[in-house]
């Protein structure tokens, strides 16, 4: 018997979990609107969460337009498709839960690849730096950035930019990126 559909009516592409030692990503495609590497992304988020000293799961997953702003509606309050949503889940000091419960449930980030393919042109430059950027930014959101205030804005973006010299472009910033983030 067939299994039926997700509730996007897309089947999630089963992808094999990210696992560098205490970091575990598991990446998911619910989505069927712009071709995606999940497993790269996953391998990306994880990268980030090793360089922050971080540990535990993490959940990766592409939606499409109509997915994100349901969830932009139910948990944020706003109306319409956004691109990436970080949802922190266990928060435990020095990331370590008693032994026997499993890893720590870092959360989720839920990006929209359609919505990242719009936004991209005026704000990352391409496609692929704007889905680097939109994981980073989430897995980021999870680990407590935030860009309410000008000084949070400051380091958040700073810590992006590290992240994605360090693990996306592995070397100095694209000149487009840089002035599109100015």
């Amino acid at each position: 018997m067939a299994e039926p559909p997700s509730a996007t009516g897309v089947d999630p592409v089963p992808l094999d979990p990210i696992i560098d030692g205490d970091v575990i990503v598991v990446p998911a495609d619910e989505q069927a609107d712009v071709v995606v590497d999940a497993g790269r992304w996953a391998r990306l988020a994880a990268a980030v969460l090793t360089a922050e000293g971080r540990t535990g799961e993490l959940t990766l997953t592409f939606v499409d337009t109509d997915e994100i702003a349901a969830l932009n509606a139910e948990h944020m309050g706003s109306t319409g498709a956004t691109d990436v949503l970080s949802f922190p889940l266990d928060d435990v000091a020095g990331d370590a839960l008693p032994d026997g419960f499993g890893p720590l449930l870092l959360g989720d980030v839920v990006i929209c690849p359609a919505v990242a393919a719009e936004n991209a042109p005026t704000h990352a430059g391409t496609l692929d730096d704007e889905l680097a950027l939109l994981v980073v930014h989430g897995v980021l959101h999870i680990l407590g950035h935030d860009h309410a205030e000008p000084d949070e804005t400051a380091r958040m973006r700073a810590a992006e930019l590290t992240h994605l010299i360090d693990h996306h472009w592995n070397g100095p910033a694209p000149a487009a990126f840089t002035q599109e983030q100015d």
